[in-house]
């Protein structure tokens, strides 16, 4: 018995890929004696999705276990404490699985279900008491199919409670009519084990009847799925219909989601009742949605007694909190980190409905955001590792990933790709834990290598641009212009990462590389007295911004650069006149030249575009449209939330000093008043007669260097200091 034997149901292993409709999920059952124990645990990866269960209970409280991977390259492998599971004498266990993102039958448009990786479900499992191995994966294991009838990510699930076996889990059940189950290949991919935190359910919260009398309303968009409690008669069928918005008249609007989705039902769960006479509760285990409203229809003679909004998402902790004077601030505070939420179910996603596609180009984009918000650099780790198996062997990433293969040749871009280079720069330095630029560096190396067989004279104009700019802002710049941006960011961090590895000779390597990318941006798209672009049209913010952002600008011609930006902001009301690319850049480069009054205006007016439009529109969370249209769940426009961290709550970190034992505090007082909590720092301050006060934590073992208006610095140890300054 060796963990990497891998088993299936016998009846999956025939037509598993080609059943129409696909198969129930699949039981799986073993007994076995323990007898004296100090400690249990079992190794597990059941692809898809798995659930363990030990003598009736299931094993802890994860769901859609374990996250996705490139399975023909790595599978994930989860370690349960089963000891407080066990008894002496007889104990089961029992495992079910689901499809996931490893037997996807749904067709899209990005033909996941043409993944080369696609088979019936299987697991591997090892389980060891006091170090002893007790059971693995063989023909010894009992299977049957389950009430689940029906799972797929993109559609639903199906669970008819008639089918529900009595005493499954029993030492007692007489399992000697089910099948035995058969030695299957495994996905390809080696083992790893899933170090991450698990998706659990976060919230549940409880959901009222709109007034239309058509749809049950939870207040909020989230991620996750519907819970039922409901009565009647064996037979009857409860559907359940999620979406993000409703109609007019109060009835479920599926416009803009489910556009992509080419079969079976979308967003749609079905509860079959088993007429207990009681009150019967269920809620899916092998999906999840993006909703903020269910439709309920009931077929047959039953009543839905309650119906809650559950939650779901990664379960990293919460690490960082900021309020401020203006309330506008708060409640896209609030939108930002329900959207990262919703978009962090096992790895981070564009929309949590429509696609729940792994965007490398929103990753990175919403990265420094999640690091102030949330303790989620190993998550951020092992997705990037995902990242790296879906390379091409000429380096060349996918936009999405996990991929099946689509996305290489349209939807990347460097702009997308600096995936690879940021977030573990960004994990750097928050952290201060290097090991995702070391993992990752032959795949950076790769990356640029391949980018050097797509570049004419250090441009590339490979790849999307500032995506989902308004129409109202005239002509973008050329997607040549922002690629080319980030391929010389890449070439500076790569080399940033060389000296911090110890490669001197790739350290100038790079740094050439980049010295000359630098001179072809500005032979290209250097106008001349430091307009960016092609010099007209409101889009110029973004060509503006790619330039100072990214410290491609000349040092004569910079601040002419910056005027002719703050003149632009300022002559269009500081309306978002960007796409994603130029909401990260603009708002970043205007606080960091003495600007952030005007910054902020572009966060707090109310008119379109801009984000708190969205507020106005009735939107709980991020848009992926300034319109409102499309997606009303996305990340891509999350930068704010970091823009907020940094330049209100002031907390910036030293490249030169990362993680946060030492951070520079340096708050812009553009509001009156702000208190922002990060990893124990605490910056609290107020601005009342001319005078910024602020009281600043600083925890044990920690520095900060306070830097004030004035240019005023201290530096403080462990502690809590009271500090002011005029303006």
């Amino acid at each position: 018995m060796n963990f990497g034997h891998w088993i299936t149901s016998p009846q999956l292993s025939r037509n598993c890929v080609t059943a129409d409709p696909p198969s129930p999920a699949p039981l799986f059952r073993r007994a076995f004696e323990c007898s004296g124990f100090t400690t249990g645990r079992v190794r597990l990866s059941g692809v898809g999705y798995h659930e363990l269960y030990l003598n009736g209970r299931k094993v802890g409280d994860r769901v859609l276990d374990p996250a996705v991977s490139c399975y023909e390259k790595r599978v994930r492998f989860v370690t349960f404490d089963i000891t407080e599971y066990l008894h002496p004498g007889t104990n089961v266990v029992g495992v079910i699985l689901g499809n996931g993102w490893y037997n996807p039958s749904t067709a899209e448009v990005w033909n996941f279900f043409k993944a080369p990786w696609r088979d019936c479900v299987k697991f591997t499992i090892e389980l060891e008491i006091d170090g002893r191995l007790v059971l693995g994966a063989d023909e010894s294991w009992k299977c049957t199919s389950g009430p689940i009838l029906f799972d797929a990510l993109r559609n639903g699930e199906t669970y008819d409670a008639r089918c529900e076996i009595d005493g499954w889990l029993g030492e007692r059940y007489d399992d000697s009519g089910w099948l035995s189950a058969v030695r299957i290949a495994g996905p390809g991919g080696m083992l790893d084990e899933q170090k991450m935190p698990p998706c659990k359910v976060l919230q549940t919260i409880p959901m009222t009847l709109h007034p239309a009398g058509r749809v049950y309303d939870a207040g909020q968009n989230l991620s996750g799925w519907a819970r039922i409690a409901v009565q009647g008669e064996a037979g009857a069928e409860v559907k359940l219909e999620y979406a993000e918005r409703i109609t007019e008249d109060g009835d479920l609007d599926t416009n803009f989601q489910d556009t992509f989705i080419k079969s079976g039902d979308f967003q749609t769960d079905r509860y079959i009742l088993k007429g207990s006479g009681g009150v019967e509760s269920w809620e899916p285990r092998f999906t999840y949605h993006g909703f903020r409203y269910v439709r309920v229809s009931v077929t047959g003679a039953a009543e839905v007694r309650s119906i809650e909004a559950r939650f779901v998402g990664t379960a990293f902790d919460s690490i960082g909190k900021i309020t401020t004077s203006d309330e506008t601030i708060n409640q896209l505070q609030k939108m930002t980190r329900w959207s990262f939420r919703s978009n962090f179910v096992g790895i981070p996603t564009d929309c949590p409905h429509r696609e729940k596609n792994g965007w490398t180009g929103d990753a990175a984009i919403a990265a420094d955001t999640g690091l102030y918000n949330f303790d989620v650099g190993s998550s951020y780790a092992e997705w990037l590792q995902l990242l790296a198996d879906c390379q091409r062997r000429n380096g060349q990433l996918p936009g999405i990933a996990p991929t099946g293969g689509w996305g290489f040749d349209w939807g990347s871009g460097p702009a997308w790709d600096c995936a690879l280079f940021s977030i573990p720069y960004e994990i750097y330095l928050h952290t201060g834990d290097d090991t995702a630029i070391r993992q990752n560096y032959p795949a950076m190396k790769r990356y640029l290598d391949f980018c050097g067989t797509m570049e004419s004279d250090g441009i590339l104009a490979f790849g999307l641009g500032d995506w989902a700019s308004p129409e109202e802002c005239g002509k973008s710049p050329s997607p040549a212009l922002t690629s080319t941006g980030y391929y010389y960011m890449d070439a500076k961090r790569i080399s940033s990462f060389a000296r911090l590895l110890g490669e001197p000779e790739e350290e100038a390597k790079y740094r050439d590389l980049a010295e000359r990318v630098r001179a072809a941006f500005n032979r290209k798209f250097h106008l001349g007295d430091g307009l960016y672009g092609d010099g007209s049209g409101k889009g110029e913010l973004t060509a503006l911004g790619c330039a100072l952002y990214h410290d491609l600008v000349e040092p004569e011609f910079r601040q002419r650069t910056l005027d002719r930006l703050v003149a632009l902001c300022r002559e269009g009301g500081c309306r978002a006149y960007f796409g994603i690319l130029g909401a990260k850049y603009v708002p970043r480069v205007l606080a960091e030249n003495g600007h952030a009054d005007l910054a902020c205006r572009f966060f707090t007016q109310r008119e379109f575009p801009g984000w708190a439009h969205w507020i106005d529109l009735g939107l709980t969370t991020l848009g992926e449209h300034w319109d409102g249209t499309a997606s009303r769940n996305h990340i891509m426009f999350g930068d704010l939330g970091a823009w907020f961290f940094r330049y209100l709550g002031g907390f910036r970190h030293d490249p030169e000093r990362p993680g946060c034992r030492h951070l520079i505090v340096a708050p812009c007082p553009v509001v009156e008043s702000c208190r922002a909590e990060y990893r124990g720092y605490v910056s609290e301050w107020e601005v009342k007669d001319g005078t910024m006060t602020i009281r600043l934590t600083v925890p044990p073992n920690s520095s900060a260097m306070l830097q004030l208006p004035g240019e005023e610095r201290f530096e403080l140890g462990s502690g809590i200091y009271v500090r002011s300054a005029k303006l």
